[in-house]
């Protein structure tokens, strides 16, 4: 007789999708009776396109999409949907509280739009097949949609390189939750207190005081807070000195990456690596 045994890990990204809840799912199929208006949620709205041309109105730009497009649209961004009359515009929507998505290598984290066309692996029938247990409505129905929501972010993450970060509490505003995702798509950068506060056009002491109010922690921790996560992740999986490691997340010295990693981690970078090793 032969067996195998698998260990069950939770790495980050598992952690951070489990906090995702689903609030709604409906479809909608535009008609020329619908005037859909600008909004914006405190949760995120993910979009399938099932059939269908038309446009995503994000703020103030246009972005076409057709069938089999997946929009991802975060909180508190502004957005509404405009259809072709010749050729309706027809999706489902997932409404999700606790998590924003966004695409790994790119500057845009208030939406994104991803095609899965001629894929292999479409979400669409995890979409469908909660679309199922909600229209039965029998026992236990809400897990289900719950534990498929799980499925589905973390097939996404797979599929398209996105990227998964908590999104922002509903009373946030809209300044704390921009700073907030620009440090989640920039932490690699040279960032301070000016130019964040710069970006939403706000006092530098009032933005880091309402942040920290917000997040329980001021920006520039959580900024490194990002910059140690990221760099665990490649402490694990790769062989990449940390010396070029502090340089890749914006640490300014290999010294000050070691003492920071200590301090949030509990461990040493070197040591870190070495029991994950093993």
């Amino acid at each position: 007789m032969s067996t195998s045994r698998y260990e069950m890990t939770r790495e980050k990204g598992s952690q951070i999708v489990s906090v995702a809840r689903l609030l709604y799912i409906s479809t909608a199929r535009y008609g020329g009776d619908w005037d859909s208006v600008p909004h914006a949620h405190r949760n995120a709205e993910l979009f399938y396109v099932v059939g269908g041309r038309g446009q995503f109105r994000i703020e103030d730009e246009l972005y076409p999409v057709s069938t089999d497009d997946l929009v991802v649209v975060n909180p508190l961004v502004q957005h509404t949907e405009v259809s072709f009359n010749a050729n309706p515009l027809e999706y489902i929507v997932l409404g999700i509280e606790g998590l924003e998505l966004s695409v790994q290598g790119t500057s845009e984290e208030r939406f994104c739009i991803v095609s899965f066309q001629g894929g292999s692996q479409s979400v669409l029938p995890t979409l469908r097949e909660m679309l199922q247990e909600v229209q039965a409505g029998l026992p236990g129905f809400d897990a289900v949609c719950q534990g498929l929501l799980e499925v589905l972010v973390v097939r996404l993450m797979r599929r398209t390189d996105f990227s998964a970060s908590l999104a922002p509490p509903q009373h946030t505003s809209k300044e704390c939750a921009a700073v907030r995702r620009y440090i989640d798509s920039h932490f690699k950068e040279n960032l301070n207190l000016d130019t964040l506060a710069e970006m939403v056009h706000v006092n530098k002491f009032h933005m880091a005081h309402a942040f920290t109010k917000e997040y329980g922690v001021s920006p520039i921790s959580y900024l490194n807070q990002r910059r140690i996560q990221e760099s665990a992740l490649l402490l694990k999986s790769t062989d990449m000195p940390l010396s070029r490691i502090a340089q890749t997340m914006g640490f300014s010295s290999p010294s000050y990456f070691s003492q920071s990693f200590r301090r949030e981690m509990g461990q040493s970078p070197l040591a870190y690596r070495q029991s994950h090793s093993e």
